[in-house]
């Protein structure tokens, strides 16, 4: 074969090498005006850096801005760069440093192993790593860590750095209904306040509750700041919101893990940093607190229904002989892990101990906590001593229990009930017409019209059944024989429940473990209490 033959022959058989596909990472963390442009000049530097190597190709530049590396979560680019390597989209990364890869070791190893598997290698440029390379994840993982542990350092930095602003008065957050933040300072927006002071005024003087107040609002056409719609919800973190007496309360959140920067509510993990009087207040001091204690005795859940359980029956009743707060029931742990209920003064609970904040006003209380199973054990004392007067007590009680069965038992003959299946057959008719107009859902439909069939299919067997209606009669006969047991047992001191306790409780007045008085509904008179030795069970 000619030699010029031959040689055209192998041109035709040679193939072009297919140059790698690179793609490049970069990120800062913050997005005010210098990293701006250092950003900028990141992708400069990459975009160079690539066409500068005749074996690769730009496949594309990644890049995060304003965003944190010691969480990936949230890392949008970087998250589709990991999913367009898996795919086959390119061979190669390119990073400037770990710490602009990843703060976390974890994450380093994790990813870079992944990528490996799928042939895709990650070059550390100043750091001066190649993942394909036999030591690196040994070299990586050392990297990795010092980068971690830097992270940390700056964190700790931001968090005193922070603290010390906020003890100053600097705040931080966002504007809120009636106030504006800007540079760290609260000035009252009038538009809002006077929506703010219109949920005080509906709430705590016209006793309004917060479903009431939502409705109302949502009616009236007045928008919420940030939410969708009024809620109750919404209601009650603004009565509770302690900016709008004129106190500023910071550090309510807190962040456990640098990495994973989630925030938690704090319980006590950090101190509150907590300054009366730091800013210009939308509401008076006196009526903040008057709604705050409606709501402690309210005892609203997070959905606006009243939570009056037996956990939090002597919620209003225990109040701070000191500051005259009403007491909060809090939980806390023994030495052997378990939890008890005690109750602490909303005052203390709220701004810690008696002190005087930076403005130069008191603030805290010093009223002392009470357990629960004190003032249960207290109560039992007081039902101890009634039973000198008990004949006074248990004749006004046995007169009207002996009322309320003659006129249950008057309710069982035919006539009554009778009128009885009527009136609940009209309620029912009613409940239809609220069906179809789209006053009720229809779950409330549904259940309330199941308890009305139940209940006339009840009346209906007792009037046919005589039977039925004697029954009736004794179990009316023995359930009201059971309730004068009880209280029999009550006035002779027999330990109960505090559900009990706390229907017979007027209030109970804390000075200090040593003093507390008592003083039962309808009667006039009070006990005091005062420690000795030995003298009783917990005290």
């Amino acid at each position: 074969m000619p030699a010029l033959q031959y040689e055209r022959l192998n041109q035709e058989r040679t193939v072009p090498e297919r140059k790698k596909r690179v793609a490049a990472y970069c990120r800062v963390s913050t997005d005010n005006e210098d990293q701006a442009s250092s950003f900028e000049s990141q992708r400069k530097f990459f975009r160079r850096y690539i066409e500068q190597n005749p074996g690769w190709q730009l496949f594309a530049i990644f890049a995060d801005e304003g965003i944190s590396g010691t969480n990936t979560k949230r890392r949008k680019e970087f998250n589709r760069m990991i999913a367009c390597a898996k795919n086959g989209d390119f061979d190669l990364i390119i990073t400037k440093e770990i710490s602009r890869f990843a703060r976390n070791t974890l994450d380093s190893i994790f990813y870079t192993r992944d990528l490996k598997r799928h042939g895709v290698g990650v070059i550390f440029l100043n750091d001066n790593i190649n993942t394909l390379d036999g030591d690196a994840e040994l070299r990586l993982a050392i990297m990795s860590s010092i980068a971690q542990e830097e992270s940390r350092k700056t964190s700790e930095r931001v968090k005193w750095g922070q603290k010390r602003q906020m003890e100053q008065g600097v705040v931080f957050g966002r504007s809120m209904l009636g106030y504006d933040v800007k540079d760290g300072r609260m000035t009252i927006n009038e538009e809002g306040a006077k929506i703010v002071r219109l949920i005080f005024h509906k709430f705590a003087d016209e006793g309004k509750g917060t479903h009431v107040i939502a409705r109302e609002l949502k009616e009236e056409g007045i928008l919420p700041m940030r939410a969708k719609e009024w809620q109750n919800t919404v209601i009650l973190r603004i009565l509770r919101n302690e900016k709008y007496c004129g106190d500023l309360v910071q550090k309510k959140t807190y962040t456990p893990d640098f990495l994973s920067h989630e925030k938690k509510t704090n319980r006590g993990q950090e101190e509150f940093v907590i300054i009366r009087n730091h800013h210009e207040p939308i509401i008076s001091r006196a009526l903040f607190e008057r709604a705050n204690r409606i709501l402690d005795t309210r005892s609203h859940s997070q959905e606006g229904r009243a939570k009056h359980s037996s956990r939090y029956l002597f919620s209003g009743k225990i109040k701070c002989g000191r500051c005259g707060s009403s007491y909060v029931a809090r939980y806390k742990t023994r030495k052997d892990g378990s939890l008890y209920r005690a109750w602490r003064c909303y005052e203390a609970a709220k701004h810690g101990r008696q002190h005087t904040d930076m403005a130069g006003h008191p603030a805290g209380c010093c009223g002392e906590s009470i357990r629960n199973e004190d003032a249960v054990y207290l109560m039992y004392l007081v039902c101890r001593e009634l039973k000198l007067n008990r004949r006074k007590v248990l004749d006004p009680l046995t007169m009207a229990i002996d009322a309320v069965m003659q006129a249950d038992f008057t309710e069982t003959n035919p006539s009554v009930l009778a009128e009885k299946i009527d009136k609940i057959e009209r309620k029912r008719t009613v409940l239809i017409e609220l069906y179809t107009s789209g006053d009720i859902d229809k779950s409330e439909f549904t259940t309330l019209r199941a308890n009305y069939d139940e209940e006339i299919a009840k009346l209906k067997t007792m009037a046919k059944n005589p039977h039925e209606q004697q029954s009736m009669i004794q179990k009316q006969q023995e359930w009201m024989a059971e309730i004068k047991k009880v209280i029999l047992e009550l006035l002779n001191g027999v330990p109960y429940e505090d559900d009990c306790y706390a229907q017979i409780l007027d209030k109970m007045v804390v000075h200090d473990k040593n003093h507390v008085e008592v003083y039962l509904k309808t009667l006039p008179h009070t006990w005091n209490f005062t420690r000795t030795k030995g003298a009783a069970k917990s005290f």
